[in-house]
């Protein structure tokens, strides 16, 4: 949902493919602390698709951005999206604001830690067409629009080995969808909450009025009924329901109103459910993740930094350092027994 909490993360799906290539489609608010915790290097986590502009899609790209920097990627980030009706609504203007948003962030690493993950590969293309956007390794992931709030939105298919994946990101039911996802193996629609439950004073009180209710519950985003209908033609070996708050909040309305349109084989997503799909069968479970968990273990080695590319302080910040030598030299003393290698300490000759 556009609104985070902390049981539920906003859009995210990762794909992981027999040939050991992954592929993240979007990567809404809170989904790199998942991701995290799946203690995947984020070495291999480094392909990121894109479907719309809007927080809840693509609100942890700057987490991912700078945690996988810090925590092992040591190549740029890659990133799809499509273009918008205006050059400032597009893929590549975002990702140009954020890395200037974080450039404060960057320059105090210079120098400090291997910063070559801080950088970024953009390919952004036509909303309006259906088109493939990636061909590699085997994998062909394919555009095509989608119908949310402005132009601007797009889906993907992902072919591999003879299996297909469809996501829809966000979107009003459309022909595209539902011809490029027929018999899918696995197709992700969204699946918006059911309209009385967004109504101001019923429900879980959303807070819409009516009118507004019935505008993003049936326009901007697809009513479970819709979602059903939509499954119906499609029919997939899988057919995934995302973008509702899970739990009692809001899945029994959904799961009600979807079976009205739609009797075959359904998931209704949650954090951390996983489907492991082969050509003979589709397993659905739910992964275990230590919520404890440090950064994810790196896959390839940092390379040295040279204290020359450190920024520094300003001589008015510099001479506001307190003594605190005596505690620290045993611990430079403490890596160079423990690792055999001599480390200088800062500002001695």
């Amino acid at each position: 949902m556009p609104t985070p909490r902390p049981a539920q993360a906003a859009a995210c799906f990762l794909v992981e493919l027999g040939n050991g290539d992954k592929f993240l489609f979007d990567i809404g608010d809170g989904s790199v602390e998942r991701l995290f915790g799946l203690q995947i290097p984020t070495a291999f986590l480094d392909k990121v698709f894109i479907g719309h502009l809007h927080g809840d899609h693509f609100g942890g790209i700057g987490a991912l951005y700078v945690g996988g920097g810090i925590a092992g990627r040591f190549t740029p980030l890659r990133i799809w999206g499509p273009s918008g009706a205006r050059p400032e609504l597009g893929t590549a203007a975002a990702i140009e604001a954020m890395e200037k948003m974080y450039l404060w962030d960057l320059e105090g690493r210079l120098g400090q830690t291997d910063v070559r993950g801080f950088a970024t590969e953009v390919t952004e293309f036509d909303f309006k067409e259906v088109q493939v956007v990636y061909e590699e390794n085997g994998v062909k992931i394919t555009s095509f629009p989608a119908i949310h709030a402005i132009d601007g939105s797009v889906s993907y298919r992902l072919d591999w080995n003879g299996l297909s994946f469809v996501y829809s990101s966000d979107t009003y039911p459309n022909k595209w969808f539902v011809e490029l996802a027929k018999d899918a193996d696995l197709a992700i629609h969204e699946c918006f909450i059911a309209v009385p439950d967004l109504v101001e004073g019923s429900g879980y009180n959303y807070g819409l009025a009516p009118e507004a209710a019935l505008q993003v519950g049936t326009q901007i985003h697809t009513a479970p009924e819709a979602f059903g209908k939509v499954m119906s033609a499609v029919e997939p070996r899988m057919a995934v329901a995302y973008h509702f708050w899970g739990g009692i909040d809001s899945t029994p309305g959904v799961l009600e109103r979807i079976r009205t349109t739609y009797e075959g084989p359904l998931s209704l997503a949650q954090d951390y459910m996983v489907w492991n799909v082969t050509k003979d069968e589709i397993k659905v479970r739910m992964a275990v993740i230590d919520h404890e968990s440090w950064n994810p273990p790196a896959a390839y080695p940092p390379v040295p930094v040279s204290p020359e590319d450190r920024v520094g302080y300003s001589p008015e910040i510099e001479a506001g350092r307190w003594d605190v030598d005596d505690v620290l030299r045993p611990i430079y003393e403490e890596a160079e027994e423990a690792l055999g290698r001599e480390f200088p300490y800062p500002g001695d000759e």
